[in-house]
C-alpha cells in the first residue's frame, strides 16, 4: 500500500513536470512504467495463488491493487501523446505483462494499449505500418505463454478487443483484422503446445509443433 501511495506521487510530478515538449525525460518515464509493471505483477498481489480466504481478507483490506496501478499505467500511456512513439516497440512487453493478469476488468481496461500503439506506429513511422510492434508482440507472446501465463479467455478477449477497435479505423480495418486473427491463432496453438507438452503421445506432441511453427 505504501508503494502504491509513492508511485501515484511519482504519476502526478511525472505529468507536471516531465511531460512537455523542453522537459519531457525519457528515461524517467521509462522507469516509472518499469516500476508500475513490476509492482503490478508482483508474486504478493497476484491474488488467483491464495486460498479463498486469504483473498477475500486482501480484498477486503486493500482491494485489488493490481487494478489500481493497472488503471494507472493506461492513463500515463495515453498522457504520453505524441511521445507514444519512443517507446514502441520497447514497452510492447511490458504492457503484456499486463494484461495477462488474470484479472478481467485490468484485461478490458489494458488491452486496448495495443491498438492504441499499432495505430501510433501507423501514423508516425512513414511506412504506413506496425511491423515494429507486431513483431515484438509475437516474440513476448510466444516468451510469455511458454512461461505459463496466458489462456482460453485472454485469446478470446484479445481477439474482440483489437478486432473491435481496428474495424472502426479507416486505414487499420484490412491490417488489423489480419493480425488480430493471426494473433489469435498464434496464441491458440502456444496454448495447445504448452498443454500438450507432458502428452506422452509423440504424434501429438509433433502435430502442436507443427502447427506453432
Amino acid at each position: 500500500r505504501v508503494f502504491l501511495r509513492a508511485v501515484n506521487q511519482f504519476t502526478s510530478v511525472l505529468n507536471r513536470f516531465f511531460l512537455d515538449q523542453t522537459h519531457f525525460e525519457l528515461q524517467l518515464w521509462n522507469n516509472y512504467f518499469h516500476l508500475a509493471v513490476a509492482f503490478l505483477t508482483h508474486e504478493s498481489l497476484q491474488l488467483e495463488t491464495f486460498s479463498q480466504a486469504k483473498r477475500n481478507k486482501i480484498i477486503k483490506k486493500y482491494g485489488d491493487m493490481r487494478k489500481e496501478i493497472g488503471f494507472k499505467i493506461r492513463d500515463m500511456w495515453y498522457n504520453l501523446g505524441p511521445h507514444k512513439i519512443k517507446f514502441i516497440p520497447a514497452m510492447v512487453g511490458p504492457i503484456l505483462e499486463v494484461t495477462l493478469v488474470p484479472e478481467p476488468e485490468l484485461r478490458k481496461a489494458t488491452i486496448p494499449i495495443f491498438f492504441d500503439m499499432m495505430q501510433c506506429e501507423f501514423n508516425f513511422s512513414g511506412n504506413g505500418n506496425f511491423h515494429m510492434f507486431e513483431n515484438e508482440l509475437i516474440t513476448r507472446l510466444d516468451q510469455e505463454v511458454e512461461g505459463g501465463r496466458g489462456d482460453e479467455q485472454y485469446k478470446v478477449l484479445l481477439e474482440k478487443l483489437l478486432l473491435e477497435h481496428c474495424r472502426k479505423h479507416k486505414y487499420l480495418a484490412a491490417p488489423g483484422e489480419v493480425f488480430a486473427l493471426l494473433v489469435s491463432s498464434l496464441l491458440e496453438n502456444l496454448l495447445d503446445y504448452r498443454t500438450i507438452m507432458h502428452d506422452e503421445s509423440k504424434e501429438n506432441r509433433m502435430s502442436c509443433t507443427v502447427n506453432v511453427l
